[in-house]
């Protein structure tokens, strides 16, 4: 198809993509894999669901705040727009930098486990996990190339498969321990529990947000499309309807691991959701989760990859990327931004380590919503007449508050995972001579 010079995206979506989009952004394998590794730091059910309300409250006050720059400022490319016009061109080259780097590190950590199920369903792929992920993102990008009303209609779909999915794993878990056919073993139940602290405590915590945060990120979702919005009214109302969707989802899943495995068996299960299956459906039950994990990743990694498509369309346009990113094709979609998110996705795929990306990209997520955050305070002041279709509810408390949560998660990740905050904050890093690359040779950033 061919790509049009003309910057010229189409209005195309509704209130149904947005919570679709969100769906598929956030409900991915975050939930699938994260549950274990936060039973492991917070070995009580009270801690363990309470870290995921605790998520789902910032996500739902992150909303609250980025829905006012959302009908704002309508124009798509995510936090990147708001925080350019609040901070100026460094700091929304930064997020800018940071969201597509992050957004393509999803779609490589979501098309790795997928990988891993197909893999498992079919042996003959198990030891080519990476080739078969790669193969995933190209069969995704080839199918968004094709227009946004392709990708509209896939994305809906997909979303609405995972949820059905999910939401029948939950119905099976809860009838499962109704009827009896699950039971705690007594020697699991009688096991003691050693529960952290004071100081260890919180750094538990932290460590285990880790994974909640990644979990929950993509509640942007239909920020990445503002300028593609029929109707700038339906951001709010596809930003909240997608995050309450994501907090039920996930509180019912975790509910229903916790309903049918105890908090340590819970732990020490790799994918959370096979442990259920397996007590729940026995040995068949390793292969209905990789079924499952089949049906419900396709919609993370089309969400993931249209994201990431925006902010490098974004960057194109103001001119800070190449210019060629903000080639718009036929069909409505910036396919050279596809092309070169998808790309990046397969670099990320070179470095394998799924954990290791869920770090990293937790905290590069944070630090953007840190700037985003901060960037409804600079214009509450600094454009108090402007137009603002909807008013974040309760500022300046509310988005103080993920403001100061945000801060104090970044700052927690350095202190409890050294490693993880030096490899982000050098890829922060590497942001500025490219933007000090772009200003030398004459490009508008």
């Amino acid at each position: 198809m061919a790509l049009t010079p003309q910057i010229n995206l189409r209005r195309t979506f509704g209130v149904a993509f947005g919570v679709a989009v969100a769906i598929g952004s956030m409900i991915g394998a975050g939930i699938l894999r994260s549950p274990a590794d936060v039973a492991k730091q917070l070995p009580l059910p009270a801690l363990f669901l309470g870290a995921w309300v605790v998520g789902g409250t910032y996500a739902l006050l992150g909303a609250n705040a980025l829905a006012e720059l959302g009908t704002m400022v309508p124009r798509s490319g995510g936090q990147y727009v708001f925080v350019r016009r609040a901070l100026g061109p460094y700091a929304g080259f930064l997020v800018g930098w940071n969201d597509w780097v992050s957004s393509s590190g999803s779609v490589a950590a979501i098309a790795l486990v997928l990988a891993e199920a197909l893999g498992t369903l079919v042996p003959g792929l198990a030891s080519r996990t990476v080739i078969v992920a790669a193969v995933v993102i190209t069969i995704v990008t080839a199918i968004l190339w094709r227009g946004v009303r392709e990708s509209d209609i896939s994305q809906r779909t997909t979303s609405l498969l995972k949820s059905i999915a999910l939401l029948a794993l939950v119905a099976a878990c809860l009838i499962a321990r109704a009827m009896g056919v699950v039971t705690f073993g007594a020697e699991t139940e009688a096991a003691p529990v050693v529960v952290p602290v004071g100081l260890a405590l919180a750094a538990a915590f932290v460590t285990a947000l880790q994974g909640v945060i990644y979990s929950y990120d993509g509640w942007t979702g239909i920020l990445y499309f503002s300028e593609e919005v029929r109707d700038t009214k339906q951001i709010p109302r596809s930003l909240f309807l997608g995050v309450l969707s994501a907090i039920v989802i996930y509180l019912l899943l975790n509910i229903a691991f916790l309903v049918v495995l105890s908090l340590p068996d819970l732990a020490a299960s790799p994918l959370a959701a096979a442990g259920a299956a397996t007590a729940v459906f026995g040995p068949r039950g390793g292969t209905i989760v990789q079924l499952l994990v089949v049906l419900a990743l396709p919609s993370a990694v089309i969400a993931n990859t249209l994201m990431s498509s925006r902010v490098a369309f974004a960057l194109g346009r103001d001119r800070a990327a190449p210019h060629f990113l903000a080639q718009v094709n036929k069909g409505g979609t910036p396919g050279t931004a596809l092309i070169a998110s998808s790309a990046v996705a397969g670099l990320f795929l070179l470095g394998g380590a799924f954990e290791k990306v869920i770090a990293v990209c937790a905290f590069l997520f944070v630090a953007s919503y840190t700037l985003s955050f901060a960037s409804v305070f600079v214009l509450r002041r600094r454009e108090p007449n402007a137009d603002r279709p909807y008013r974040a509810w309760g500022h300046p408390w509310t988005t103080g508050l993920v403001l100061l949560g945000s801060l104090a998660f970044m700052g927690g990740v350095v202190v409890a995972d050294p490693t993880t905050g030096l490899v982000a904050l050098a890829l922060v890093a590497v942001s500025y001579p490219i933007f000090r690359i772009m200003l030398g040779s004459g490009r508008r950033v």
